[in-house]
C-alpha cells in the first residue's frame, strides 16, 4: 500500500488545509472545491486528509457501510440488527472523469433480473464513499450525466438505481471534494452550488517557500515511509484535535448577532437562495469548535464568508470568483456588537445590499475622450503600412444569442449544442450490444426472445432469456462542438464604435459556448497575416481575455485568416475526431493585400465548403452603402450570413435553418 504524503507536511496553502479540516470537523459543511493552477498540491492535500479522519463503525459484511447504531432499514444487504459493529478507516473514493454511470451508481444483472426476478446488484462508487470522502479530480471535466447523478445523491443522501421495473436504493452520504484547473473550463452552476466551500490556490512566489516544497517532495520520493514517520507526531496531534473539535461542536453557540451578520453578508453580496446562509452558519460553528471555543465570533463569520461565498455571488461567468473584503468588513461592522448589547447599532442595514462594483479597466484609447473615425472605416483600400495600429477597445455589453447548431447527428463529447448519438437522452431505436450492456431496450429484447421460447423449453410464466436476445437502446442527446472564431482585426474594422460592437457580439457567442460546454478557438487576421490567438480549448474565459486585448489596424488578409482556420481544424480533427466544428467568421468581407486577394480568399473559403464544415459569417459592414461582400463569402463557405445589427438584436433564428437548407440543396 502506498504511503500518502503527510497532511501536515504540505507547505503553505493555509486556506486549503483549513477548508479541508473544517469539513473533517463538520461534514455538514458540504465539501470543498479547490480551484487552481496545476502543480499546487491540490490532489496531494486532499488525498492526505483521509489519513486524519477518525475511524467509522460499520455493520460487519455490509457492502454499504451501514452504521451499526442506526442501520439503514432499506439497505440492500439488510435488514441489520442494531448492535456492536467493526471499526475501519474512513474511505476516500476517487471518481475518474471518464467513469461510466454503472461504475458510479452500481450495476444490476439485467439478464438475471428478467429471467429470475432477483436483484443481483453490484455496488458502485457512491456506495463505497458512504460515510467517507468522494474525491473528483478535474471535476469540471466530468460528463453531464455523472454530474446529474452526483447532484441527486448529494440532495437526497441516497442513490437510486432503476432499470425496467427493478429498483435498488441505498444510503449515499459523503463529503464531496473536487479539484479543478479553471483554464480547462468552469463547473455547471448547480454542481458549483453543492460545494460548501471553495478555495483558490496558487504556487508561492517566495523563493524560500518554494525551496522547502522541493526539499520535502524529494525527501518523500526517496523514502515515503521514513518521511511519513518524521511527521507522525504532527499528524497524530491534528487527528486528536479533529476528534476534540467534533466532540465540542454540539456545544458551540451561534448567537443572534452572528446570525444577523451572516444574513446581512449574504444579502450584501446578492447570493442566490438560502444555502449560502446555512453553509456560512455551519462553517462559522466549525471554526469556533476548531479553535476550541463554544461561542462564534465575528472573525469566524468573516472567515466563513471568505470560504463559502466567492463561488456563490452573482458574477459574469468570465469573472474570477472572489469577494470585496472592504465591503465584507463594512457589512460585518454595521452588524457587530448585537450579542453584547451595544447601544448604537447602525439602523440603516447593510447599505442597500448592492452588488460588488465592477472595477474600471482604465482608458482604452490612450487618453482619447471622444471616438473618431479610424483608418479604413470608409472602406477605401489602404496603402501598405498606412494604417496605424489602434489600441484595444472594450467590448460592448454582451447579449443573449439564439442557438447555432451543426446540422446532422454527431457522436462527440457530451454537451448542449448539436444533436448527437449518446448514452443518455431520448431513445430512438435498438441494436445488439457491443461489449457490456448499459441501456436495455426492453421491448426489443422481448421481441427478440419471444420466437424461441418453445425451442428453449419454456414451461412456466418466466421468459427464457439468452445473451443473444439482449438489445442495447440507442439514444439521441446533445454534444459540444468546437466553435472556431475567425475575427477580422484589420484597419477596415478599426472604427472604435464598430469594433466595440464586434467584440460584444463575439463575447455574446462565447457566453453561449460557455453554457453549452463547447471548446472554442480564436484566429485573428490583420496586416500581413493571421495568427492563432487561442488554440482550441475548453477555457472559454481565456478566449474572452484574448478578445478584450485584441488590437486592430493594417490590411485585410482574409485568405490568410481562412487558411489558418482550416489548418487549426485539420490539426484538431486529428486530436479529437469525434468533435464537429462550427466556424464563425466575423468580418466585413473585404480582402486586401497581395496579388488577387479576393480570388485567393474565395479559393480558401471553398476548402470549408468541400469539407462540409458548418459556418456562419457575421457581416460587420456598416454605412449607407453596402457591398455585400460578407454574403458572397458566406456563399463560398457553404454557410449563411447575418448582419451585425441582426446579431445584436438577437434575431438570428433563421441561421440554423439557412445552414440546413444549404446542406439539403
Amino acid at each position: 500500500m502506498t504511503t500518502p504524503f503527510p497532511f501536515t507536511a504540505v507547505v503553505g496553502q493555509d486556506d486549503l488545509r483549513l477548508a479541508l479540516l473544517l469539513n473533517a470537523v463538520s461534514p455538514a459543511v458540504g465539501g470543498v472545491l479547490v480551484r487552481g493552477e496545476k502543480g499546487t498540491a491540490k490532489s496531494t492535500a486532499v488525498r492526505a486528509l483521509s489519513a486524519l479522519l477518525p475511524e467509522v463503525a460499520v455493520v460487519p459484511g455490509c457492502r454499504f457501510s451501514c452504521d451499526p447504531a442506526a442501520p439503514d432499514p432499506s439497505c440492500p444487504d439488510g435488514p441489520h440488527e442494531a448492535g456492536a459493529g467493526a471499526a475501519r478507516p474512513a474511505r476516500m473514493v476517487e471518481l475518474p472523469v471518464g467513469a461510466s454511470e454503472d461504475r458510479l451508481v452500481g450495476a444490476l444483472d439485467i439478464e438475471r433480473a428478467l429471467a429470475e426476478g432477483v436483484k443481483a446488484f453490484e455496488p458502485g462508487l457512491l456506495a463505497d464513499a458512504h460515510r467517507g470522502i468522494l474525491y473528483v479530480d478535474e471535476v469540471n471535466l466530468l460528463h453531464d450525466h455523472l454530474v446529474d447523478l452526483l447532484l441527486d445523491a448529494a440532495a437526497m443522501g441516497a442513490s437510486y438505481v432503476e432499470r425496467e421495473g427493478v429498483s435498488v436504493r441505498h444510503a449515499a452520504r459523503f463529503l464531496l471534494v473536487g479539484t479543478m484547473n479553471p483554464e480547462e473550463g468552469e463547473l455547471r452552476p448547480q454542481l458549483l452550488d453543492r460545494f460548501g466551500l471553495t478555495v483558490e490556490v496558487a504556487a508561492s512566489r517566495e523563493p524560500d517557500q518554494r525551496v522547502e516544497v522541493v526539499r520535502r517532495r524529494l525527501a518523500y520520493d526517496d523514502d515515503p515511509a521514513a518521511f511519513a514517520a518524521r511527521w507522525a507526531e504532527e499528524e497524530s496531534g491534528v487527528r486528536q484535535r479533529i476528534v476534540a473539535a467534533r466532540e465540542l461542536l454540539p456545544q458551540v453557540r451561534l448567537g443572534d448577532g452572528a446570525l444577523r451578520q451572516i444574513a446581512a453578508t449574504c444579502a450584501a453580496f446578492e447570493v442566490d437562495g438560502m444555502r449560502a446562509d446555512i453553509v456560512m452558519a455551519r462553517t462559522a460553528t466549525a471554526l469556533a469548535a476548531w479553535a476550541g471555543r463554544t461561542d462564534v465570533l465575528a472573525e469566524d463569520v468573516r472567515q466563513a464568508a471568505l470560504l463559502a461565498l466567492p463561488h456563490r455571488r452573482r458574477r459574469n461567468p468570465f469573472d474570477a470568483p472572489g469577494l470585496d473584503e472592504d465591503k465584507l468588513d463594512e457589512t460585518l461592522e454595521q452588524f457587530s456588537g448585537e450579542d453584547e448589547g451595544e447601544d448604537d447599532p447602525d439602523p440603516d442595514g447593510p447599505g442597500g445590499g448592492g452588488g460588488r462594483p465592477q472595477p474600471d479597466s482604465g482608458p482604452q484609447s490612450g487618453g482619447d475622450t471622444a471616438a473618431r473615425p479610424e483608418a479604413g472605416e470608409s472602406g477605401e483600400p489602404q496603402a501598405s503600412g498606412s494604417a496605424q495600429e489602434q489600441s484595444a477597445v472594450r467590448a460592448a455589453e454582451p447579449f443573449r444569442t439564439k442557438v447555432l447548431t451543426v446540422p446532422g447527428i454527431g457522436a462527440g463529447a457530451a454537451g448542449r449544442r448539436s444533436r448527437a448519438r449518446t448514452e443518455h437522452g431520448r431513445t430512438t431505436g435498438a441494436r445488439r450490444p457491443q461489449g457490456a450492456l448499459t441501456k436495455l431496450h426492453l421491448a426489443a429484447t422481448v421481441q427478440a426472445a419471444a420466437p424461441h421460447q418453445r425451442a428453449r423449453g419454456r414451461s412456466g410464466p418466466g421468459l427464457v432469456i439468452r445473451r443473444e436476445d439482449l438489445r442495447q437502446a440507442t439514444r439521441e442527446g446533445r454534444e459540444g462542438n468546437l466553435v472556431l472564431f475567425v475575427v477580422d482585426a484589420s484597419g477596415s474594422m478599426a472604427a472604435r464604435q464598430r469594433m466595440s460592437a464586434v467584440k460584444g457580439a463575439v463575447l455574446s457567442l462565447l457566453l453561449d459556448a460557455y453554457q453549452r460546454r463547447d471548446k472554442v478557438g480564436l484566429v485573428t487576421f490583420r496586416g500581413s497575416g493571421a495568427e492563432v490567438a487561442l488554440p482550441p480549448t475548453s477555457s472559454v474565459d481565456a478566449a474572452a481575455v484574448r478578445l478584450e486585448s485584441l488590437p486592430t489596424g493594417g490590411r485585410t488578409p482574409l485568405a490568410a485568416g481562412l487558411l489558418k482556420a482550416h489548418e487549426v481544424l485539420r490539426v484538431e480533427g486529428l486530436r479529437d475526431p469525434a468533435r464537429r466544428a462550427l466556424v464563425v467568421v466575423v468580418t466585413d468581407g473585404r480582402a486586401t493585400g497581395g496579388p488577387e486577394p479576393v480570388a485567393l480568399a474565395g479559393r480558401a473559403a471553398r476548402l470549408f465548403a468541400a469539407g462540409q464544415v458548418a459556418s456562419v459569417v457575421v457581416d460587420c459592414e456598416s454605412g449607407p452603402v453596402r457591398l455585400g461582400l460578407a454574403g458572397q463569402l458566406a456563399g463560398e463557405l457553404g454557410g449563411t450570413a447575418v448582419t451585425l445589427d441582426e446579431l445584436r438584436a438577437d434575431s438570428i433564428a433563421g441561421l440554423v435553418k439557412g445552414i440546413q437548407d444549404r446542406r439539403a440543396a
